[in-house]
């Protein structure tokens, strides 16, 4: 299962391009594309909003993360966790789904 950032609740809504305040995220199974979209918890956080979403996706043990830009804090988390994160702007979750399928997306080792 990975993880992709989302400004809505399916598979044809745009990446969100911010990890720690996206509106959702979709928890996709790449061989499938079964999914389910669980809302961000942190989007409207005061403050820390990108460790508090990554310890909230977490939960979940996603092997891979899709995103457009993530905070050192946030990244520093997941890569603790042995989760890799890869940037993608401009598509759908499922264009991005399609692009981490074929190897097509760029890793994310530092933060932007």
């Amino acid at each position: 299962m990975i993880c992709v950032t989302a400004t809505s609740d399916d598979l044809d809504c745009k990446v969100d391009e911010r990890f720690g305040r996206c509106k959702f995220f979709i928890l996709v199974d790449p061989s499938t594309m079964k999914f389910k979209a669980v809302p961000n918890v942190a989007a409207d956080a005061s403050g820390g909003a990108g460790i508090k979403a990554a310890n909230a996706v977490l939960k979940y043990a996603p092997a891979a993360i899709i995103t457009g830009l993530i905070g050192d804090n946030a990244l520093n988390v997941l890569k603790a966790s042995s989760v890799k994160v890869y940037s993608c702007e401009d598509v759908s979750v499922r264009e991005a789904v399609e692009m981490y399928n074929a190897g097509k997306l760029s890793r994310i080792d530092a933060p932007e």
